[in-house]
């Protein structure tokens, strides 16, 4: 269905040029031969799950977290396959084999019941074994991988198709020893696999900072996930890129704009207080510019007398407390704002630019949670 932009209060745009031009530039990265499966997980990081998956024709396959995620992809028509990282409830996974997603396996009660319904199905279940490396989050420990091993070799309808792993500590961070250790680690786990007749064809460790700065972590398949959305996992991501790449050319484009309207314009005598708990008083008669969008849009209370807002490309400070679904900024200094203007609360107008990484800072959080928190319902639009 067409939405009518102009009747919205608020809403996304999604730049199809963008996110096309980002997908472009890793498989640059990465080459042709290993595959770069589009981590959606979450929304698509906020940006909306189906739009980007209708986008994502330069991705050979889909990550996400749920399974309600790789159904709702299913449902919309999407083919590809798509990796189930997250937990999949014992009562559920025989709609893992109905669908035929690959999942990320890392418990004996899920494998034992994967084995129990392959077996009375004789269908096969393609499983991606995670490989714990020190991140200590969901994994398979050097000393369980025994088990796994046996398990494996005894269900042979149960396919270790992948092997993966995922790191700790190479987004924060330029010294990447720690991430060293985990490839080493993986490495020998991998080994172990091999030894024991056990041979995945997909073998994965990337995250978007890996596959930015670390080639070695490529093998034949890469997990891109906030990269692929314009944006650099993290300032020392983007330098290490930048130290090995001096010449190369890294413009990642962010995809996401997030948009309002005025929806009232009032003029303030000077010392009146804007907001809920009195927390910003004018000194001067000021004219207050009311949005229709708050902190249950996901437009972050902590941005309160912090963000700025931009208004026919100029810097509208927020004035007072954003409430649940409202927020006042000052135009006093941009006197031809009028009724129904629109407003650019996340991304750019004109020559001014309001960043996630900016918003994150303001909210003493990453940029992954701005983009995250965007409220589900609101309308996502692709514009090209």
């Amino acid at each position: 269905m067409t939405m009518n932009q102009h009747a919205l209060n608020v809403w996304l745009e999604i730049s199809k040029q963008a996110y096309i031009h980002n997908l472009n530039f890793f498989r640059q990265l990465i080459g042709p031969d290993v595959e770069l499966a589009a981590v959606v997980k979450s929304n698509a990081y906020g940006h909306g799950l189906e739009q980007i998956a209708a986008m994502a024709s330069g991705a050979d396959s889909f990550c996400v977290h749920a399974l309600t995620e790789a159904q709702q992809l299913r449902q919309a028509g999407f083919s590809r396959d798509i990796l189930i990282l997250g937990p999949i409830p014992i009562e559920d996974l025989e709609q893992v084999i109905a669908g035929d997603f690959r999942m990320a396996l890392f418990t004996r009660e899920s494998a034992i019941r994967l084995a129990e319904l392959a077996h009375a199905q004789q269908r096969t279940v393609r499983i991606h074994l995670k490989l714990e490396t020190g991140t200590h989050r969901q994994g398979v420990d050097a000393d369980g991988l025994d088990w796994f091993l046996d398990f494996l070799t005894q269900h042979p309808l149960v396919v270790a198709e992948g092997v993966y792993t995922h790191f700790a500590n190479i987004e924060d961070t330029t010294d990447h020893d720690y991430a060293e250790v985990q490839l080493t680690n993986f490495k020998h786990a991998v080994e172990r696999l091999r030894a024991a007749g056990i041979n995945p064809s997909k073998c994965h460790a990337a995250c978007s900072a890996a596959t930015l700065v670390f080639p070695e972590t490529h093998f034949n398949m890469v997990r891109l996930g906030i990269s692929q959305y314009g944006l650099w996992s993290s300032k020392e991501t983007y330098l290490s890129y930048r130290l090995e790449h001096p010449d190369a050319s890294a413009n990642l484009q962010p995809a996401l704009s997030w948009k309002t309207r005025v929806s009232q314009l009032k003029q303030v005598p000077a010392g009146s207080y804007v907001g809920y708990g009195c927390t910003y008083q004018t000194t001067r008669s000021t004219r207050i510019a009311v949005l229709p969008v708050g902190y249950a849009d996901g437009y972050d209370r902590r941005f309160s007398n912090q963000a700025h807002v931009l208004i026919g490309g100029n810097r509208a400070p927020v004035r007072g407390r954003i409430c649940m679904n409202l927020t006042m900024v000052d135009v006093t200094d941009i006197p031809t704002v009028a009724l129904g203007d629109e407003v650019v609360l996340l991304g750019r107008q004109g020559d001014q630019t309001v960043t996630a990484e900016h918003l994150a800072n303001l909210a003493g959080t990453i940029h992954y949670e701005i983009l995250t928190r965007i409220n589900w319902d609101l309308p996502r639009l692709v514009v090209d």
